[in-house]
């Protein structure tokens, strides 16, 4: 019995210390993983100078951490600056709108204008409406910084940089109470709880002054921290799940059934020479009859043998049938489903007949319940003497997924 104790002893800490090994050697997987370079956009738009000083020094914060790599950028000007070239800023190159998400994170800079960012700020972001819709910004930490001449209105104009950002859904990184007791409070500062600015036109002392600068590289280096960890994530998950951090999106149609309580069957097998559905470029071709569970439901011609409700039945199981199809050719996730694109209805149903569409409007309207505005489609409906395996309802379904 003692040995027996003893082996279950010796299994039980072998499979401990495999345990421990594997999540230890995942850790350092990460690790090093993670320990590649972070590439950060300290982006800004000035005129007189006070701006870029403070971009310099967020740069600098953000180079203390290593692997990280500051990437200082202007902003495209609306109007020519006078003698720009005679500028100390001259040198620095203008961002484009398109290479935001190239970053691991980005440090937005202005000065302020009437509690506000700058019209050159404003206009460049405005231009971001493409990245916002493909929610490329999402989960990318951000920072603002600012010069302030007299310093009103520096709170909210930073908080005017946080509504746009909020809405890219980027990662704000405030300043908190960082530095301040480290900062000279015999001058005015320009610090705030928010981020980062210099009193530029304050006299007693330089501007940035010794305090703005310290509390603009801290925030820099906040900024990199938090770059890092949003990437050490993105490895992490890529590494557990196979996955990255872009497609870890909730599932929204999944959540989407489950709150309107609909489980889809499984996809029908085919009964001949024939795929269930096939891809031509990014659209998906789906033809379905009303089957459940391998048997037909609401057989027969409709007024006759099939009652228009049961009719309205079947068309809601052809199209759970399609949508089953759906997901098995978009690899499982409804959520690439770009759009639906038409539906052709084909109804066995007897001369004269004319109430084809309101049978199909089951089919639609719980289209667009699942997919909002992406189930909207062109349509069309048939009549038909008669459908395979005298199925009551035929749905053909073009649907374009994406990339």
């Amino acid at each position: 019995m003692n040995m027996i104790n003893s082996m279950r002893l010796k299994t039980s800490l072998l499979g401990l210390l495999f345990l421990f090994s594997s999540a230890l050697l995942k850790a350092q997987t990460i690790m090093k993983t993670a320990d590649a370079t972070l590439k950060i956009l300290v982006l800004f738009n000035t005129e007189s100078g006070g701006t870029y000083k403070m971009a310099q020094e967020i740069a600098a914060g953000v180079n203390r951490l290593p692997g990280a790599k500051a990437v200082l950028k202007q902003v495209p000007r609306i109007k020519a600056l006078d003698k720009e070239k005679e500028k100390a800023f001259a040198a620095i190159p203008y961002a484009s709108i398109d290479e935001l998400p190239d970053y691991d994170g980005i440090a937005f800079g202005s000065a302020v204008h009437f509690g506000n960012m700058s019209a050159d700020m404003r206009y460049f972001l405005d231009q971001s409406v493409a990245i916002w819709t493909a929610r490329k910004l999402e989960g990318i930490p951000a920072t603002v910084f600012m010069s302030a001449g007299s310093g009103a209105g520096r709170e909210a104009a930073i908080l005017s940089f946080w509504n746009t950002l909020a809405v890219h859904g980027m990662l704000i990184v405030p300043t908190g109470i960082m530095g301040t007791a480290d900062i000279d409070k015999s001058i005015g500062q320009g610090n705030t709880a928010f981020g980062a600015s210099s009193l530029a036109s304050v006299t007693g002392s330089a501007r940035p002054s010794e305090g703005e600068k310290h509390i603009a590289a801290l925030q820099g280096y906040a900024l990199a921290k938090a770059a890092k960890g949003y990437q050490m994530m993105r490895m992490a998950v890529g590494i557990n799940q196979q996955s990255n951090y872009t497609t870890m999106k909730t599932q929204v149609i999944e959540a989407r059934l489950k709150a309107l309580n609909i489980t889809l069957p499984d996809a029908p097998a085919p009964v001949g020479n024939y795929k269930p559905f096939k891809i031509v470029g990014n659209q998906v071709f789906i033809n379905q009859i009303a089957l459940k569970a391998g048997k037909l439901e609401h057989p027969g011609m409709i007024e006759k043998e099939v009652t228009e409700e049961q009719a309205k039945l079947a068309t809601r199981q052809t199209l759970l049938n399609v949508l089953a199809v759906l997901k098995q050719a978009a690899g499982g996730d409804l959520d690439r489903v770009k759009q639906a694109v038409q539906l052709t209805g084909f109804f066995y149903t007897p001369a004269g007949y004319t109430k084809h569409a309101i049978l199909m409007n089951e089919a639609s309207n719980l289209l667009v319940e699942i997919f909002g505005e992406a189930g909207m489609h062109t349509r069309a409906t048939v009549g038909a003497s008669s459908l395979p395996m005298n199925s009551a309802v035929e749905i053909q379904a073009v649907f374009e997924l994406d990339e």
